[in-house]
């Protein structure tokens, strides 16, 4: 209620108390300028302060500013200091870290200021757009970005749309120069409306970005005209955006497709509801790509990546899958190159892949064999009594497209394109095509019904596969897709095509689980092989332990035992009763090695190294030991069972079980190893 005197203007001022002044902060007392601070400006208003601006668009001192008119302001500041000092006002000077801002290109002080401003009353509108949300109208994904969305809606002030720039959409507003009208119109005014003078002015101003931006989903198809293209495609099912536009953008367009596309009929003519008024059914709100350091990257920090450089030097499709590889909902993709590498590597597998098909199909076309045109196109399936890779491969395809499928309906693009990887790459590339040349047989004696039908399955899966993968790698794959089909597809691009979709029947089938059993062991011999430091071209023998009651078990590996000595570098295999262990001497009980409820033995004529293997067997006793208290004291307590879920529970008792038969067979082992069996 109490005022001071302004020192070089002789003012009065008056003294206020607001909460927003911080009390430790130097005195706790502080002058404000409400014309030229947003802050100072809120403070005002709510005090009903007088609005002073002493500056005008140039920089330049204007009459407000008493003696210091006409001075540019940073001549006027040092005017100023010097004038406090002459006449006895200056305390001191001192460094000040503040935040003015500044022009990012020609760093240029910026200085706020109070001026006549267009503004949109924008809390009817955010009711209706958060109702859309709030009713499902509109969906937006990942979900915690609703509270974002609520939270700038609930506390949502009048809009200001007017911007003074030199493009954009002029404010749709005149001036008549005769009595002073303000006319605001859809269509320009030839004359006023209150005196009928036809001297008038368009407003200087241009629409705020944002405010042009937000009548794109309904402007783009004809609006306000009521055309068909409105009523066919309006709403949109999908915007996909970056969280940081979220009330920039996105909220703008629904709060405004709520109110203009209202009194848009539907197309049968009946009026559109709430339902229909949305811009769109869904928004995914996607990750911001960031530097390797998770920064944002930014011309001011130096840590731009060129994307044209990283795919000058990597190709696009790899920079692509990587993005898509990390586009894990909720978080920001830190970009590295050296995934973008390994990337390139995948492309170069598959391409290798295409050149071992196309070499293949040429062999069979020289003995008169060919691949039916309609096996492509669709999802390959195989027969009942097709090799057992064949049937996996089917199942795994069928399986992948499911999971992808799935991935997408839910917007994680990282499982999708992970899942592509994990078949492309391990099921097709490093197993399936290992296997199926022992089926591909060009030779003159050759069941050339068993290699056409091999040829089929290869070809028909891959172009399966490369369908699957054309939204993740578009441009290898529809080059590797029109050679396919040797210049003649059925659609100009593969992006036309039908999108692999799972065979449930399929899905049921029990192939995968027996190729699991036959990947087990080629993996276990492998892993033995190195354990005995094998030459990895030179074969071995190999003896594998029946136990007894257990012969259906070992079925898929005698049908496929080809399979095994190929992938496993093995020249034999004999079958070896449990009752009936060779203690001959040939080779040492130290080289039995258990492969999940399998027991193998890979013969290699070198010497063993006894301490070596007992080491690894008692290493491997305590372990299992240690498993076996643990499930054992887990599954003894009454607390637990009681309250863990059921399949927690099963899986225990599951784990429990193998770990007791490993622990046995390793216990026999090392038995056996002291005896000198």
């Amino acid at each position: 209620g109490k005022y001071v005197i302004l020192p070089l203007m002789n003012k009065k001022i008056p003294i206020i108390a607001d909460e927003y002044v911080t009390m430790d902060f130097g005195s706790g007392a502080v002058k404000i300028t409400p014309g030229s601070d947003p802050n100072d400006f809120a403070m005002a208003q709510r005090h009903n302060l007088e609005i002073i601006t002493i500056i005008n668009g140039k920089g330049i001192i204007n009459e407000n500013g008493g003696a210091y008119k006409g001075q540019d302001r940073y001549e006027a500041r040092k005017n100023v200091i010097a004038d406090l000092e002459k006449q006895g006002f200056l305390a001191g000077l001192e460094p000040y870290a503040h935040n003015v801002g500044q022009c990012y290109r020609c760093k240029t002080d910026i200085e706020p200021m109070v001026s006549k401003q267009w503004f949109v009353k924008i809390k009817p509108l955010a009711k209706q757009a958060m109702a859309a949300v709030v009713k499902g109208k509109t969906k937006i994904v990942p979900k915690s970005w609703e509270a974002t969305y609520f939270d700038w809606m609930n506390n949502i002030r009048d809009w200001c749309i007017s911007r003074q720039l030199w493009w954009g959409h002029r404010i749709p507003v005149w001036y008549c120069d005769g009595c002073g009208k303000i006319i605001v119109a859809t269509a320009d005014p030839d004359k006023c409306p209150e005196c009928g003078g036809v001297s008038l002015r368009q407003d200087e101003d241009v629409l705020d970005t944002w405010f042009s931006s937000a009548l794109w989903p309904f402007s783009t198809l004809g609006w306000p005209n009521k055309t068909k293209a409105l009523k066919t495609f309006y709403p949109t099912s999908l915007l996909i955006t970056g969280f940081d536009i979220l009330f920039f953008w996105v909220a703008r367009m629904i709060m405004f497709g709520c109110w203009f596309a209202a009194d848009v009929p539907l197309p049968d003519g009946s009026p559109r509801p709430l339902a229909e008024s949305v811009p769109f059914r869904e928004v995914y709100i996607h990750a911001l790509v960031r530097d390797a350091n998770r920064e944002k990257m930014s011309k001011t920090k130096g840590n731009v990546l060129d994307p044209i450089e990283i795919v000058k030097q990597y190709g696009t499709d790899a920079v692509r899958f990587t993005l898509a590889s990390m586009a894990s909902p909720g978080t920001d993709i830190a970009f590295n190159v050296a995934r973008t590498e390994g990337y390139r590597a995948f492309a170069n597998k598959i391409w290798n892949a295409a050149r071992f098909l196309f070499m293949n199909v040429d062999r069979a076309a020289e003995i008169g064999i060919a691949v039916d045109p309609s096996a492509l196109g669709s999802m390959p399936t195989a027969a009942a009594d097709a090799p057992l890779e064949a049937r996996w491969i089917v199942a795994e395809l069928h399986a992948t497209a499911a999971k992808v499928n799935q991935s997408l309906e839910n917007y994680r693009y990282d499982d999708a394109a992970n899942t592509i990887y994990q078949f492309f790459w391990g099921s097709f590339c490093d197993w399936y095509l290992e296997i199926v040349k022992l089926r591909l047989d060009f030779s003159e004696t050759a069941d050339k019904a068993q290699t056409k039908a091999a040829l089929t399955t290869l070809v028909s899966v891959f172009e399966a596969a490369l369908r699957l993968l054309s939204p993740f790698m578009p441009f290898i794959t529809e080059e590797i897709w029109h050679v396919l089909y040797d210049g003649n597809p059925p659609t100009k691009s593969i992006a036309l095509t039908r999108y692999p979709q799972a065979d449930q029947a399929i899905l049921g089938s029990h192939a995968p689980e027996a190729m699991l059993g036959l990947q087990f062991i080629i993996t276990g011999i492998r892993a033995r092989r190195k354990e005995l430091a094998v030459p990895e071209k030179q074969p071995t023998s190999l003896k594998i332990l029946m136990w007894e009651g257990a012969h259906d078990g070992y079925e898929t590996i005698a049908r496929n035992i080809e399979t095994v000595k190929k992938l496993a570098q093995v020249s034999s295999v004999e079958w070896v009763e449990f009752a009936h262990r060779d203690s001959s001497g040939k080779y040492s009980a130290l080289a039995w090695y258990s492969v999940g409820p399998t027991d193998i033995v890979v013969e290699y004529e070198k010497t063993i190294d006894v301490a070596m293997e007992r080491d690894r067997l008692t290493k491997d006793i305590a372990k299992y030991e240690k498993g076996m208290a643990s499930a054992e004291r887990q599954l003894g307590n009454e607390g637990f069972l009681a309250k863990a879920p059921a399949h927690v529970v099963e899986g225990l008792k599951k784990q429990e079980s193998e770990t007791r038969l490993l622990l046995e067979k390793a216990r026999a082992a090392l038995e056996n190893l002291k005896k000198g069996n």
